[in-house]
């Protein structure tokens, strides 16, 4: 007899050999000792699960003669039919080929038909996203109420391109990635049936590049056993998948870690000579660092791992790289292979990462704010300090002169931003109630005109004074108002926006809340004050009117407040 691959010689005949997929074939087998078969199914999931494999044993089961049962018995006639395909009520039907309407209606036509040689007839429609629009329509009402003889069995890779319509009729069971120690758990019982020997180390390696796939691991099995001469090694393996060995991995990373680019660069330079594709060997990097960052948050989630076999190298590694520094890396190798799939000469853009690695600077631990705030706290400190001096000696501290102490004040006040007084004291002496009356009506659109970065700044800020061609925005906060009145973009936003809607340019002047207590208390105060040239300090209570009636035009009523 002619040489079948290992996965069509090893494909399960019972429900106990299909792997990784208990949650499926525990529920068949428990509807098919309860005789509750549906009369639709539908089998989703990733290639090589299972699914073909699961519907044919389901298929035999039913039409098994010592049913019902939960396995199958392989011994009896139509089992053994089923199997070697010679039963032609179990009709196998590949939907990429056949995916018109015509063949559905063939189908429909033949459902009536009772079956020749078993119970059931089971129809098995692999690949079924690949039927037509016109196809699935032609199956609803035939999958809906289907004769009592028939059984609908569906497999797909892709179950969101399938008709809710189609998906509603059916039972539907999601066949999920299988499990790299399930994998090699199965190649292990294939070896030994076959007297091949074979390292523990290969079949994790196969297993894994498998992704999940039992098909796939078999495939890939089997040609490292081609490729093998007595044993399959862990050099066949990485040889036939394409992968890269841990040692190396471990060797480039400590090249990283100790910052010797040449070393580096020589490892890579060994790597390519034997063929490896700069592509897949970024990726497998990429993956190496992911599962480093994985093992130093949950060592104990191996199974997540998805390139890296946990050893006493990768230990090591793992607790002398830091968790920051594995951010850094890789976002720099996922830049690196983004620029990769878009150019001739990937070889360069690894090196030239590779090269990066090796030079780059770990970022400290502090949080990014904390050198700026780590001054001013000392500041804080230093000023408490004299302070609790003059309150114990009543007087200016004995070593350092009151004109350093203002001085010094002053200078760590001015660290903050500061308020233009002078400009804003012409502008209230310009500002008109109706100006500010008609910058208020006006301020909600304003802010509907600007760019979500430039309106958030004045979420918390209102115009609180305006003049014919300036106004003053009051804000909360004094960062805000300092990052309002330094941006160049945001001035300009605001000014072309009122110029826009009243026609006229109008300049833009900041001043924090706290600070325009200050600023609007003197300018009344001030002005109440201000008699003329006499010298007289005393003033009349028409005066005094005069100034309030001038307060509340440009400020309300609840300047009054403050005056008093």
């Amino acid at each position: 007899m002619a040489y079948q691959a290992l996965y069509r010689v090893w494909r399960p005949q019972t429900f106990l050999d299909v792997v990784g997929q208990e949650h499926v074939t525990k529920t068949l087998q428990n509807a098919l000792l309860q005789q509750k078969i549906s009369h639709a199914y539908l089998f989703s999931g990733p290639r090589g699960t299972g699914k073909t494999s699961a519907a044919k044993i389901l298929a035999k089961a039913v039409n098994c003669e010592h049913a019902p049962v939960a396995e199958p018995c392989n011994e009896c006639a139509a089992c053994k039919g089923i199997t070697n395909g010679s039963i032609p009520d179990v009709i196998e039907i590949d939907a990429a080929s056949n995916n018109g309407v015509e063949e559905i209606r063939d189908i429909r036509d033949k459902v009536k038909y009772a079956p020749n040689a078993v119970q059931y007839k089971v129809y098995i429609i692999d690949e079924v996203h690949m039927l037509s629009i016109g196809a699935f329509n032609a199956l609803l009402k035939t999958l809906e109420e289907p004769p009592k003889h028939v059984i609908f069995i569906l497999a797909t890779t892709e179950p969101h391109k399938i008709p809710l319509t189609i998906i509603s009729r059916c039972q539907r069971f999601d066949f999920k990635r299988i499990t790299a120690q399930s994998i090699v758990g199965r190649m292990k019982v294939i070896v030994e049936e076959t007297g091949i020997e074979c390292d523990e180390k290969a079949l994790k390696i196969i297993a894994r590049a498998a992704e999940g796939g039992m098909r796939d691991a078999l495939s890939l099995l089997d040609q490292a056993i081609s490729f093998s001469q007595d044993q399959v090694t862990v050099e066949d393996a990485l040889t036939v998948t394409g992968s890269v060995s841990q040692q190396f991995m471990n060797q480039l990373a400590m090249a990283i870690e100790e910052k010797n680019a040449a070393s580096g660069l020589e490892a890579l330079e060994e790597l390519l000579f034997q063929g490896k594709d700069p592509v897949r060997f970024i990726e497998d990097f990429i993956l190496f660092y992911r599962d480093m960052l994985l093992f130093k948050a949950a060592p104990n989630l191996e199974e997540s791992m998805e390139r890296v076999l946990i050893d006493d190298d990768f230990r090591r590694m793992a607790e002398k790289t830091e968790t920051d520094h594995i951010y850094q890396l890789i976002d720099i190798l996922n830049k690196a292979q983004q620029e990769m799939r878009w150019t001739n000469h990937p070889r360069i853009f690894l090196e030239v990462a590779i090269v990066k690695l090796c030079q780059m600077e770990k970022k400290k631990e502090n949080h990014p704010q904390t050198a700026d705030v780590e001054p001013l706290l000392m500041r804080i400190e230093q000023l408490e300090k004299q302070l609790q001096e003059l309150k114990s000696t009543g007087s200016v501290v004995a070593h350092e002169p009151a004109a350093a102490v203002q001085k010094s004040a002053h200078r760590s006040s001015r660290k903050g931003f500061q308020a233009p007084v002078g400009k804003i004291n012409e502008v209230l002496k310009q500002a008109t109630k109706t100006d500010l009356n008609q910058l208020k009506s006006r301020w909600g659109e304003m802010l509907s005109r600007l760019l979500k970065s430039h309106s958030a700044l004045l979420n918390e800020a209102e115009p609180i004074a305006a003049s014919a061609n300036t106004f003053i925005i009051k804000f909360k906060h004094e960062i805000h108002c300092q990052m309002a009145m330094e941006n160049g973009r945001f001035l300009e936003a605001v000014s072309q926006a009122f110029q826009d809607m009243l026609g006229k340019r109008l300049s833009i002047l900041g001043v924090p809340e706290d600070q325009w207590q200050a600023i609007r208390e003197n300018f009344l105060n001030s002005h109440h004050s201000h008699e003329g040239d006499d010298g007289e300090h005393e003033t009349s209570p028409a005066s005094e009117n005069t100034h309030i009636a001038e307060a509340k035009k440009l400020f309300g009523a609840e300047f009054i407040e403050v005056i008093e």
